[in-house]
């Protein structure tokens, strides 16, 4: 969800990249609630974090407690942020209660990203 605001907010120079501690695939709620955004994520791809990669970004942005705690080191040039979200692909429930989920996150994700832009773009 991050990447496609990313790519909807941010400047179009600029090189947009997500990766996770693991990969689990794309979430069919994320697709599902980015699409009520009129954003389609759908060819996205789960992609593991490079080390080698992060060190020659300018940007990074943890999204979740876990990735803050177990993200590589980067130098100190690199700017980070950290965004304290919970990860909607452990809500329980419902799909609806789950859908609650993904769109409560999604939203943060959007605010911070304008934010984020403003700061940073």
């Amino acid at each position: 969800m991050a990447e496609g605001f990313a790519r909807q907010i941010l400047p179009a120079d600029w090189q947009i990249a997500s990766a996770g501690l693991e990969t689990h695939g794309l979430n069919p709620l994320a697709v599902q609630v980015m699409a009520e955004k009129g954003l389609d994520i759908s060819t996205y791809q789960s992609k593991l974090i490079d080390p080698e990669f992060l060190q020659g970004c300018d940007y990074v942005v943890t999204l979740c407690g876990d990735a803050r705690d177990r993200c590589p080191v980067v130098s100190g040039a690199v700017v980070k942020q950290h965004w304290p979200l919970i990860d909607p692909a452990q809500a329980t429930g419902s799909k609806s209660a789950q859908l609650t989920v993904f769109r409560q996150v999604r939203d943060e994700i959007e605010a911070n990203m304008k934010e984020f832009a403003i700061t940073y773009g």
